[in-house]
C-alpha cells in the first residue's frame, strides 16, 4: 500500500500517487453544479456525491485506472531521474494532456446526466464527511456542497481520504482570500497533514481507515451520523 497522499489533488502540496487530479477537480465541479441546481442542503450534497460516483466510473472506463501512480507508472513518493526520463520517452505527458482533453467533455456530460436523474430518497444530514468538515470550518454553503462529492475517497471509491483533500483545498481558498500564497512544494509538510496523520493512524485510504468501502450514499450518511471519522473531522476542522 502506498503511504502518500492524492496525486495532483487539493492535497497536492505534498508527495502524491493517489486519485488523478482530474477526478478531484471533476468532483468539485459536480458539487458546484449541484449547488446551482438545488442550492444548499442535503439534496444538493447527495446529487454531488452521486455525480462523483459516476465521474469515477467514467474516468476508470477511459483511463483504466483512477490513481496517478498507475496511470503514469511513476512512484511519486520517490521519483527517480530514470523514471522521469522513461515517462517522458514514452510520451507520458502527451498521454496525460490527451486524457485531460478527452475527460473534460466526458466529465461535463457525466455531471449533467447524473444531475438530471431522479433521486428516490435523500438521507438526513450530514450526508457526507467532507460536507460536515466544510460546515465546521465555516465556509460558504456553495463550498460545503462542492466538498460533498469528495466523501469516501471521491464518490465513495475508497481511495485517499476526501476529508484531508477537502481540508487542504479549503485552507488554500482561505489563504488566497486573506492575501497569502499557496505552496506547491510537494515535499512541504502542512498542519493539515500532521493533524490527519495523528488522527488516522497513518492511513491515507478511506477504505483502510474505515475498514470497508461504503455501499451507497445512505450507508455513508449513517456512518457519519453515528460519529464515524469524527476524530479526523474534528482534528482538521480545528486547523481551518
Amino acid at each position: 500500500m502506498r503511504s502518500t497522499p492524492p496525486c495532483n489533488s487539493p492535497a497536492a502540496s505534498w508527495a502524491s500517487g493517489y486519485q488523478c487530479g482530474m477526478l478531484w477537480g471533476g468532483a468539485l465541479a459536480a458539487g458546484a453544479q449541484a449547488y446551482r441546481h438545488h442550492g444548499a442542503g442535503a439534496r444538493a450534497e447527495v446529487e454531488a456525491l452521486l455525480a462523483s460516483q459516476k465521474l469515477v466510473e467514467t474516468f476508470r472506463a477511459r483511463a483504466k485506472e483512477i490513481n496517478c501512480a498507475e496511470i503514469t507508472e511513476l512512484e511519486w513518493k520517490r521519483p527517480s531521474g530514470g523514471q522521469v526520463v522513461k515517462f517522458l520517452a514514452r510520451g507520458g505527458p502527451i498521454g496525460c494532456f490527451r486524457l485531460a482533453a478527452d475527460y473534460a467533455q466526458i466529465a461535463f456530460d457525466t455531471i449533467n446526466n447524473a444531475l438530471d436523474e431522479q433521486q428516490l430518497s435523500t438521507p438526513a444530514q450530514p450526508v457526507s464527511c467532507t460536507a460536515l468538515l466544510a460546515q465546521k470550518m465555516g465556509v460558504s454553503e456553495m463550498h460545503v456542497v462542492m466538498a460533498a462529492g469528495l466523501a469516501g475517497g471521491i464518490g465513495l471509491s475508497g481511495g485517499a481520504c476526501g476529508v484531508l483533500g477537502a481540508a487542504i483545498w479549503l485552507r488554500g481558498i482561505n489563504t488566497l482570500k486573506n492575501g497569502g500564497k499557496v505552496s506547491f512544494d510537494l515535499n512541504a509538510s502542512s498542519e493539515e497533514m500532521e493533524s490527519f496523520l495523528a488522527s488516522a493512524d497513518y492511513e491515507f485510504e478511506c477504505a483502510s481507515i474505515v475498514g470497508r468501502k461504503f455501499e451507497d450514499v445512505a450507508d455513508h450518511a449513517a456512518y457519519v451520523r453515528e460519529g464515524g471519522c469524527a476524530k479526523i473531522i474534528e482534528a482538521l476542522a480545528t486547523r481551518g
